[in-house]
């Protein structure tokens, strides 16, 4: 599968350049990069549960949202060169950490390695591997990934083509993540837990309430309800925002955090539309509780 980089189309911009001599739109050679390998504790509760997400944090992304919190490896690139033989024994290493799960964070346009590196090591894990991605995906890739991922963790960022293309240079961002995450849920089927409370198989899809978008994320809430089965997934209602310095000044409406009354009316609605899932307290949208990138496990 590693002839996809000669010319690549594993995400949705399809840039189908030769990797191996050029980067594409996610800023990534054919070299696996990335810039942090540790056991994380903020995820969701199921899949964080006891002693954290094993979770790899790959550099460059195919959406480079204006406002990424992390952006230093999403839009800046920063990381370390790793091979698919090193990406195994990270595996592994986390694993021995007690990590709960494997959660490859970002991964999309390094899927064929990331299939080379679960070959050589996944039947030694004995963890759930976890796919942490921002829904901007292609269904035929995501079904290269059939029976090497146990739980999906897409996001599902917006529903107007306006919003996506002014802040992913993305319209057709809906149509993408919404034909993925069925391919995803149709995968890994029903939310299966082990006895300790951790989601070992299904689907989790994200939602980061944003300035100024309730009514953007009530569409998102809408679609779910009426095209998803409440057995198949879980919904997490993020409030996290947070304006960074960097986010250009053409984006007035993104300088500032989302009000209790914008993430409470999104959370009431999903509420009554029966979805199930995790909520936030406002007070996440805070910078100590994102991750430093120091490249912690992959040195």
């Amino acid at each position: 599968m590693t002839d996809q980089y000669i010319s690549c189309h594993l995400c949705p911009r399809k840039c189908n350049v030769n990797r191996y001599e050029t980067t594409g739109y996610c800023g990534m050679s054919a070299e696996i990069k990335a810039a942090r390998a540790s056991l994380h504790q903020w995820e969701e509760p199921c899949i964080s549960f006891r002693n954290g997400a094993g979770t790899i944090f790959f550099s460059g992304c195919s959406l480079r949202c204006v406002y990424c919190q992390n952006s230093e490896i999403s839009n800046n690139g920063f990381g370390k060169p790793i091979n698919a033989e090193k990406l195994g024994e990270i595996f592994l290493q986390l694993r021995d950490r007690g990590a709960d799960n494997i959660e490859l964070v970002t991964p999309t346009h390094f899927i064929p390695h990331i299939i080379s590196a679960l070959d050589r090591v996944k039947a030694k894990l004995n963890i759930p591997i976890v796919y942490n991605c921002g829904g901007y995906e292609l269904t035929e890739t995501i079904k290269h990934l059939e029976g090497y991922i146990d739980v999906y963790l897409p996001d599902i960022k917006y529903f107007s083509p306006d919003i996506s293309r002014k802040y992913s240079s993305a319209p057709d961002y809906f149509e993408h993540a919404s034909k993925a995450v069925k391919e995803m849920i149709r995968q890994v089927g029903r939310l299966q837990y082990n006895g300790n409370g951790g989601l070992i198989k299904g689907t989790v899809i994200r939602h980061l309430v944003l300035p100024n978008c309730r009514h953007d994320s009530m569409k998102i809430m809408d679609w779910i309800a009426e095209n998803t089965a409440s057995d198949n997934r879980l919904v997490s209602i993020m409030s996290q925002y947070t304006p960074f310095d960097f986010i250009p000044q053409n984006y007035p409406e993104l300088k500032r955090r989302i009000t209790k009354m914008e993430y409470n009316s999104v959370v009431r609605y999903a509420e009554n539309l029966g979805i199930k899932g995790f909520t936030q307290d406002i007070t996440s949208a805070r910078e100590e509780y994102l991750p430093l990138f120091n490249l912690e496990g992959i040195i």
